[in-house]
C-alpha cells in the first residue's frame, strides 16, 4: 500500500525529532571510552526498514552490543512516535473536514439569507400600495406624526390610490387629537373621545357665589383632562423620574395653536374626501369629526355627528357623546347638555363618573338646583362612591348661597317614609328638604353603621329578591357557556344536595394569600376561624381546583388530613379541569345569599361580563376579605351599611368618597347636614375629633358655637345608643 506524501512528511519530521532527542544518549556513551560524536552524525530513515545511524569516518565504529542496543531503543521511540503521528494526522484530518463543513453550512446560509431577500423585496415590490399605506400610516399613528401622516396622504391622492375606511380613520384620528390641543400615540385611529379639558380643570371659583369668604377647597387634585376610553388615560401623579419619551406618550405630544388651525383645517379637507369618495363611515372616523367640532366649540356640529351615526345603523358608543357633552357643558347651554344624556339614554348609552361631573358642574355654574339634585341621584344609581374630584364638586354646591335657599320648609313625614321603603331604603328622591345653611364636614362611619359626625344610622339598602335570583340565572348561564361536557351542571347537583352553605372560600385566592406559594395550612386557618362566626357553626363551603389536592402536595401527611377532612365532611368541591373556579364560588355565594370570603378584586374580563349594576351592590354586602398578620388572621366583614350616596327623610346627605381599603372603618364620607336651631343646647365650642371641615391641605376651620353645640348634642344621643351585635345578628344582616 502506498504511503501519501503528507504521511512521509510527518514521518520525517518525527525521525528527526527523535534524532535530536538520541543524541544526549549517544554522548553518554563516551563514558564507556568512546570519544563526543561530532554535530555532523545523521539519522537515515526508510519508511519500510527500521532507521539506521550512521557516523562520520573519523568516528571509531560501535561494537555489535552497542549497535543492537540502539537500534532497540531507536524501534522502541520510532513506534511510538508513528502512533503519535497517526493520531496527529487523523486529527488534522478531521479539522480539515470539519473547516470544510462549516465553510459549506456557511455558504448555504447566506444563499437562505440573499434567497430570503429577495423573496422580501418581490413581496414587498407585489404588496399593494393600499396595504403600504395602510402600514405606513399606522406606523405614523404610533409615533403621533400627524405631518407625516398627511404627507402620505397627499402623495396617495397625487398618485390616484383608492383609501379605505381605515386609512381615513387613521387620518382623522391624528387630526382630531392634534385640534384639541395633543397628539397622543396610538396603535391605529381608536377614535379616542374626551372630556373638553375646560369642563374638566375649570374650578367654580368666581362661577358660584359662594356663601364664605372662605375659598379653600377640599380637594386639591385636578383633572386637567379625563381621558374617556381605554386607549389613552392622563395622570396627574409625579412624573419627575419619567423621560421626555414615557412622558410625551402618557400625556401626549403638546402642539402649538397653528398647528391645531393647520389640523383642523386638513382634518376637514380628509373628512370631505372621505366623504366625496363615498367610503363608509364608522364610529370611531365620526367620533374624530365630533372631536374637530369640539375644538370649534361648536357642540351642534358634534351632536350632528352622533345623530348621523343612528341613520347610518351604527350604534354611537360612550366616547361617541363626549365632544357633544363637553363643548355644551363648556358652554354653559345646560338645557342642550342635558338633551345629549337623555338622547344616551333612549340608545342604551349610559353616563359614567366623568359625564356626570360634567353635568353637575353645568348645573351647579347656571344655579340649576333641580338639575342638581337629577345628577346626585345619578351618581348614586350608576357610581355610588365618587372621586375626590366630584367631592370637590359638591362641597362648592352646598357651600354656595343658591344652596341654603333651596327647599321645602314643611313636607309630609309619613310620604317621605314610604318613598323611602319604596326605594329599598337610604333616599327617597321626592326634592330638597329644608331650609338654611349647610353644613359640610368629612367623617367617617361607625362599625355599627351610625355616622360619627351627626349621629344618623345609615341604611343597608335591601338587594330585590328577584333580582338576587336573575343574577344567579346570568351567572350559570355564562359559566355553562364557558365551560366543557357538563361539569357546571353536576356542581350545581352536587350544590343541591349538600347544601346550603353559610359561606363559600375562594380557597384558592386564601392559599397562595402574600407568598404566592400555596399553603393549605391557611385555609385550614380560615375555615376554623369562620366557623366560630357562623350561626350555625358548620363547615363553609370549600371551592378548589383539583390540581391544587393532587400529586406532591396531597401526599405530604399534614395536607392529606385536612383534605380528608373535609371530604369527609362534604365541604369540600374540587373543581376539573378546563374549569374556572371563579364561577363554581361566586354561583355558590349569589344562590345561598351567604357570605364570600376572597381577597380578589373581581375586576378581569369574566366578571365584567356581569355588568356594573347588579354585582357592585352584591359584592357589597356578601364579600369578606382577610388577612395574616403577627397578631393573627383578620377578618374584614362587610360594611355596616351600603356604601352609596344616601339621602336622609331630613333631607341630609352622605356621600363616600371613592379610595382602595380593605376596611371599611377607614372611609372618608361627606356628612351634609341643615342647622336645626332647635336642636341646640348649652355653650361649647367643642367638636368631635373625628369631625374634619372640608379644606384644602386638611387644616381645620373654625365653627360657630351654635354648630358645635349641635354637633355635641348628636355625639351624645350617639354615646346613649350602644349599638354592639353578635357575630350572629351581623351574618343576618348581610343575608339581606
Amino acid at each position: 500500500m502506498a504511503t501519501s506524501p503528507l504521511t512521509l512528511q510527518l514521518q520525517l519530521q518525527q525521525s528527526l525529532s527523535f534524532s535530536h532527542s538520541l543524541i544526549p544518549k549517544l554522548f553518554a556513551l563516551s563514558n564507556f571510552g568512546y570519544e563526543s560524536f561530532p554535530s555532523i552524525t545523521t539519522i537515515n530513515f526508510n519508511p519500510r526498514k527500521q532507521p539506521s545511524i550512521q557516523c562520520s569516518s573519523r568516528n571509531p565504529p560501535l561494537d555489535t552490543a552497542t549497535k543492537n542496543s540502539v537500534r532497540r531503543f531507536s524501534k522502541k521511540t520510532s513506534s511510538s512516535s508513528s502512533s503519535h503521528t497517526d493520531k496527529k494526522v487523523s486529527f488534522e484530518s478531521k479539522s480539515v473536514n470539519s473547516t470544510s463543513y462549516t465553510v459549506v453550512e456557511k455558504k448555504k446560509k447566506n444563499e437562505n439569507e440573499n434567497k430570503n431577500e429577495f423573496e422580501k423585496k418581490k413581496k414587498i415590490k407585489d404588496t399593494p400600495p393600499q396595504a403600504k399605506l395602510r402600514v405606513s400610516l399606522d406606523q405614523c399613528s404610533k409615533r403621533g406624526d400627524l405631518k407625516g401622516a398627511l404627507s402620505l396622504f397627499d402623495s396617495a391622492i397625487s398618485q390616484g390610490v383608492k383609501l379605505g375606511q381605515h386609512h381615513y380613520t387613521v387620518l382623522l384620528y391624528l387630526c382630531s387629537s392634534a385640534a384639541i390641543g395633543g397628539l397622543r400615540p396610538a396603535k391605529s385611529g381608536s377614535g379616542t373621545r374626551t372630556l373638553n379639558a375646560q369642563v374638566s380643570s375649570n374650578n367654580l371659583n368666581g362661577s358660584v357665589d359662594r356663601n364664605d369668604d372662605d375659598d379653600e377647597r377640599f380637594c386639591s387634585d385636578s383633572d386637567d383632562n379625563k381621558l374617556l376610553d381605554n386607549s389613552v388615560s392622563v395622570s396627574h401623579s409625579d412624573d419627575s423620574d419619567m423621560n421626555d419619551k414615557d412622558r410625551d406618550k402618557r400625556n401626549g405630544i403638546m402642539v402649538s395653536e397653528v398647528v391645531k388651525e393647520y389640523a383642523l383645517q386638513r382634518g376637514f379637507e380628509v373628512y370631505e374626501n372621505m366623504r366625496m369618495s363615498k367610503v363608509e363611515m364608522n364610529e370611531a372616523a365620526l367620533t374624530s369629526v365630533a372631536r374637530m367640532a369640539m375644538a370649534l366649540s361648536d357642540g351642534d356640529k358634534a351632536f350632528e355627528m352622533v345623530k348621523q351615526m343612528k341613520i347610518l345603523g351604527i350604534n354611537p358608543r360612550l366616547r361617541s357623546y363626549g365632544p357633544a357633552l363637553s363643548t355644551y357643558c363648556n358652554n354653559g347651554e345646560i338645557d342642550k347638555a342635558f338633551d345629549v344624556e337623555k338622547h344616551m339614554l333612549e340608545h342604551g348609552v349610559y353616563p359614567e363618573e366623568p359625564e356626570l361631573e360634567a353635568l353637575l358642574r353645568v348645573s351647579i355654574r347656571g344655579g340649576k338646583s333641580d338639575r342638581v339634585y337629577y345628577v346626585l341621584h345619578k351618581l348614586r344609581s350608576s357610581v355610588r362612591k365618587v372621586s375626590t374630584t366630584t367631592a370637590d364638586l359638591i362641597v362648592d354646591w352646598f357651600k354656595s348661597k343658591i344652596a341654603l335657599k333651596v327647599g321645602k320648609r314643611k313636607w309630609d313625614n309619613g310620604l317621605i317614609m314610604k318613598a323611602m321603603q319604596n326605594n329599598g331604603g337610604g333616599w327617597h328622591g321626592t326634592g330638597w328638604l329644608g331650609k338654611g345653611k349647610w353644613q359640610v364636614l368629612q367623617t367617617s362611619v361607625r362599625k355599627d353603621g351610625m355616622c360619627k359626625c351627626c349621629g344618623v344610622q345609615l341604611a343597608t339598602i335591601d338587594l330585590d329578591p328577584v333580582e338576587t335570583e336573575n343574577f344567579a340565572k346570568s351567572v350559570a348561564s355564562i359559566a355553562i357557556s364557558n365551560e366543557k361536557n357538563s361539569n357546571f351542571q353536576t356542581f350545581q347537583k352536587w350544590l343541591d344536595y349538600y347544601g346550603p352553605f353559610e359561606a363559600v372560600i375562594d380557597a384558592a385566592n386564601v392559599g397562595l394569600y402574600s407568598q404566592g406559594k400555596f399553603m393549605p395550612s391557611k385555609i385550614n386557618a380560615v375555615v376554623n376561624e369562620l366557623r366560630q362566626k357562623l350561626p350555625s357553626k358548620k363547615f363553609p363551603l370549600i371551592v378548589l381546583h383539583h390540581r391544587r389536592i393532587k400529586g406532591d402536595k396531597r401526599d405530604v401527611p399534614i395536607n392529606k388530613a385536612l383534605v380528608d377532612r373535609w371530604n369527609n365532611a362534604n365541604v369540600l368541591y374540587a373543581t376539573p379541569t378546563g374549569s374556572n373556579d371563579d364561577w363554581y364560588w361566586l354561583y355558590a355565594a349569589i344562590k345561598f345569599k351567604c357570605l364570600l370570603v376572597s381577597n380578589d378584586e373581581m375586576r378581569d374580563h369574566l366578571f365584567q361580563l356581569l355588568g356594573n349594576d347588579f354585582f357592585p351592590k352584591w359584592k357589597e354586602r356578601h364579600q369578606v376579605r382577610f388577612g395574616f398578620s403577627d397578631a393573627g388572621l383578620e377578618f374584614y366583614m362587610p360594611p355596616p351599611c351600603s356604601v352609596v350616596i344616601q339621602e336622609s327623610e331630613e333631607g341630609h346627605w352622605h356621600i363616600p368618597i371613592e379610595a382602595e381599603l380593605n376596611d371599611e372603618a377607614e372611609r372618608r364620607w361627606l356628612c351634609i347636614t341643615r342647622a336645626k336651631l332647635d336642636m341646640v343646647s348649652g355653650d361649647s365650642s367643642t367638636t368631635s375629633k373625628d369631625e374634619k371641615p372640608l379644606q384644602n391641605g386638611e387644616q381645620a376651620k373654625s365653627v360657630t358655637r351654635k354648630e358645635s353645640a349641635k354637633e355635641l348634642q348628636y355625639q351624645n344621643l350617639v354615646n346613649h345608643k350602644k349599638m354592639i351585635g353578635t357575630p350572629q345578628e351581623s351574618y343576618k344582616n348581610h343575608r339581606k
